[in-house]
């Protein structure tokens, strides 16, 4: 059975004078269906109102579509009690195309199977690989020395940083517009979290379409994070700032502050909201702001 969701307007009349309204409001539900009475509770207790005299639903219409407010579930395969691990990170291969402009990379043997049977005993060889590519390649890590002279580079990034961090999902999937502004984290708490946000852009990867038109975070947003408290942002997009002029107002923000930034994720539609550790842990190489990391989540066991 898919995912219900309502679509809603609301108006709310308070006791001590006023109201507020909403028009086009989308919550999850389980089942087919939700009564009104039902509907009017959940918003006063999402929204934390005082002093309600009266809510009314109006156009209620039941949608399918994903929730939005995922809760962790223990996988089938998983023994009860062991920790679930969530591979967040795209394939690397020779001649993947990360970003236009930048090269491929390269991915061959330094030394083959059939070369080191020249070097080792009789029975014994090995493969030592070879890759050559630039550190923007495949989901990774922005360290502020990507931006700045002055900040830190993957020799030295914190592991508090990138090492089971607490992790928020904040789901913008299906949204019209492509600037994700401040708003739309006001609901989550992210001080001292990874903040992933989902867009569903990686669903475009490996095509012409990923390219253009991406999801990005506005100024704006990337100040509310910074202010806030985030220890890292991820995005599952092209590019976390507007890449359609020469400024990066969200990298410079974020990198100022030291909040590293994955980008390219994939796989967060099946995140949990909360309730999991992010990790994203780069080589430490100094003199180097950026480089592709193995992103994952693990999942604390129901």
């Amino acid at each position: 059975m898919s995912d219900k969701r309502v679509s809603f307007d609301f108006e709310i009349d308070f006791s001590n004078g006023g109201g507020i309204q909403g028009q086009g409001f989308r919550l999850d539900i389980e089942g087919d269906d939700i009564a009104d009475d039902a509907l009017a509770a959940y918003i006063i207790q999402d929204l934390r109102l005082l002093m309600v005299r009266a809510v009314r639903i109006l156009n209620k219409h039941i949608i399918a579509e994903q929730h939005k407010r995922i809760t962790a579930a223990e996988p089938e395969s998983s023994p009860a009690g062991d920790p679930q691990l969530i591979d967040l990170s795209h394939e690397i291969e020779s001649g993947l195309i990360t970003y236009k402009g930048l090269p491929a990379p390269l991915v061959c043997d330094h030394l083959s199977r059939v070369q080191s049977r020249a070097v080792y005993a009789t029975g014994t060889e090995f493969q030592i690989g070879r890759i050559e590519m630039v550190g923007n390649t495949g989901t990774y890590l922005d360290t502020p020395y990507h931006r700045y002279a002055e900040g830190y580079d993957l020799a030295g990034l914190p592991l508090e940083r990138v090492s089971g961090v607490p992790g928020v999902v904040v789901r913008v999937s299906g949204t019209r517009e492509r600037a994700i502004d401040w708003q739309t984290f006001a609901a989550t708490p992210v001080r001292r979290c990874a903040v992933l946000i989902h867009t569903g852009w990686d669903r475009h990867w490996r095509t012409d379409r990923y390219f253009e038109g991406h999801p990005f975070l506005t100024q704006q947003a990337a100040q509310y994070l910074r202010d806030e408290g985030a220890m890292l942002v991820g995005i599952d997009s092209l590019n976390i700032d507007d890449t359609s002029n020469g400024t990066r107002p969200v990298h410079s923000v974020l990198l100022a502050a030291g909040i590293p930034i994955v980008e390219h994720l994939t796989n967060l539609a099946v995140l949990p909201t909360e309730g999991f550790r992010f990790f994203a842990i780069p080589p430490k190489i100094a003199a180097m702001g950026t480089f592709p990391v193995r992103a994952h989540a693990v999942l604390r066991p129901t």
